[in-house]
């Protein structure tokens, strides 16, 4: 089950907290598997987040119980590994998490991983169940927004950087912002889709900004972009696909003119 702090008001997960629950089933995954975490850093390495794209389906409820399957497509180059995740619900599927990890070293430098360790995660194909990717849309761009913040110390990881959720809670609280001001409801908000692609850790106390801009519709939901800067380097760059579960998707639309 999700815990508490993971629902809104609505009473209706956060996709943040979805992401947090796939990093959790990939981390039992792995551990199961014979690598828990406390290896990796005794044996001096990791695995960091290059892309991730999750689908979204029902929303998960307080207290329901969720049944969660992981496992590797693919290993390219002893190096980048493609991880599924799914998340069900006896209503159906919650969400389902395509995750491309890079192993690293200590330093986190790119690194191949040892024939024990790729031993330990036998490929699975699954033909009848593709990756997870974002709906097609028409695009129709919109004005670009932007915020600031700076990275908390207690926001820090076991890698000692921000971990890879929080960039979607970024990317909602820039919509959310935009929305507040054109009189809507940001707990209204909901998740369709979203991909980040990650190109450099976040480090506290950096000075953070999150720009964001309409790029089109995905039948009744509006399309995002978005970067997340430190100085002028990029550290992030997202899509997410959002609805309003009152009904003013048209009105989302509008507040990104």
């Amino acid at each position: 089950m999700l815990p508490r702090h993971a629902f809104s008001v609505r009473d209706a997960a956060r996709a943040g907290d979805v992401w947090r629950a796939f990093q959790e089933v990939a981390v039992e995954g792995s551990s199961r598997a014979g690598w828990p975490p406390l290896r990796y850093r005794a044996e001096g390495i990791a695995f960091v987040m290059r892309t991730m794209t999750v689908e979204h389906g029902l929303e998960a409820l307080y207290g329901e119980p969720l049944c969660a399957q992981t496992w590797v497509r693919r290993f390219r180059r002893d190096t980048f590994s493609t991880r599924e995740v799914r998340l069900r619900s006896d209503r159906g599927l919650i969400a389902k998490g395509t995750q491309e990890w890079v192993h690293v070293d200590h330093r986190l430098a790119p690194c191949r991983a040892s024939r024990g360790f790729l031993e330990a995660f036998p490929i699975v194909s699954r033909d009848d169940d593709p990756s997870a990717t974002l709906p097609q849309w028409t695009h129709e761009p919109g004005e670009d927004r932007s915020f600031e913040f700076d990275a908390w110390y207690t926001w820090m990881d076991p890698l000692d950087h921000v971990n890879h959720p929080a960039y979607v809670d970024f990317c909602d609280e820039a919509i959310a912002r935009v929305v507040a001001e054109a009189g809507l409801r940001p707990v209204d908000l909901r998740p369709r889709a979203e991909t980040v692609t990650y190109s450099r850790g976040i480090v506290a106390p950096e000075r953070v900004r999150v720009t964001t801009r309409r790029l089109g519709r995905a039948a009744d939901a509006t399309v995002f972009e978005h970067r997340v800067w430190v100085g002028e380097t990029v550290c992030a760059k997202a899509r997410t696909v959002r609805e309003m579960a009152d009904g003013a998707s048209e009105a989302l639309f509008a507040a990104f003119d």
